[in-house]
């Protein structure tokens, strides 16, 4: 259960897999391709339906690792949930070509997606990968109506600066679709699953973001952006 991944209590799926290695990962065992619990998508709703009386108000939100990673399976599940009811939604970086995530998107009832940064090089510095795979989900998704609520995660001395916040309000005020903007100060929650996975963690020199970090963030957003709602 998840109170912070799309409206109302959802239940939360973790599925396996990601290419991206971003410097903040606080699942990195969700990482591989490989591991995790191999299910079928009708047990895995058959999970979600004994909680029903808990996510009447809430619903189902597909998790990772990036759900995109595994669209066939990730697809089937928010269909499923569709059928039988239940809000969904698809928390992901959108890491694969639009060829891939469309069929996700689709059948998802929003996103929340994740966009490491709004400058190219320091979204590669930040998960190895560029900004052109999100792009063309949110791009999708305005063209489709897809309610998207964006996630950005707030890096002492990388993220958590004034000139990036209000070039990605610049990004992403054209966006009908955008609904919400969350930025979420970076925590050291995942520092021990680095450690018992015997990883190196490439930021275990920076600081906490504290919840001021959020606040102040918010208003150099909307110097730039406007109207977008912010958390």
């Amino acid at each position: 259960m998840g109170a912070v991944d799309g409206p109302g209590l959802r239940y939360v799926v973790f599925m396996q897999g990601c290419p991206l290695r971003c410097l903040y990962c606080h699942n990195p065992d969700a990482r591989p391709t490989g591991g995790g619990t191999v299910m079928t998508a009708g047990e895995v709703v058959e999970r979600i339906r004994k909680c029903r009386s808990y996510l009447t108000n809430g619903g189902v939100t597909l998790s990772g690792g990036d759900p995109m990673m595994q669209p066939e399976f990730a697809s089937a599940i928010l269909r499923l949930c569709r059928e039988e009811g239940f809000h969904t939604a698809v928390d992901t970086a959108a890491p694969v070509p639009l060829d891939v995530s469309r069929r996700v998107i689709d059948c998802a009832g929003m996103l929340l997606l994740d966009i490491k940064s709004p400058d190219e090089g320091m979204c590669r510095r930040i998960s190895g990968a560029g900004l052109g795979n999100a792009l063309a989900a949110l791009g999708y998704c305005e063209e489709t109506n897809k309610p998207v609520w964006i996630r950005h995660v707030l890096v002492p001395g990388m993220t958590f600066d004034r000139d990036g916040i209000m070039r990605l309000g610049r990004m992403l005020s054209p966006y009908k679709c955008v609904k919400r903007v969350d930025f979420l100060p970076y925590h050291k929650m995942g520092a021990g699953k680095w450690a018992a996975l015997g990883l190196i963690d490439p930021l275990k020199d920076t600081p906490a973001a504290g919840p001021e970090a959020a606040e102040q963030a918010g208003k150099w957003f909307n110097e730039a952006a406007g109207d977008i709602v912010l958390k």
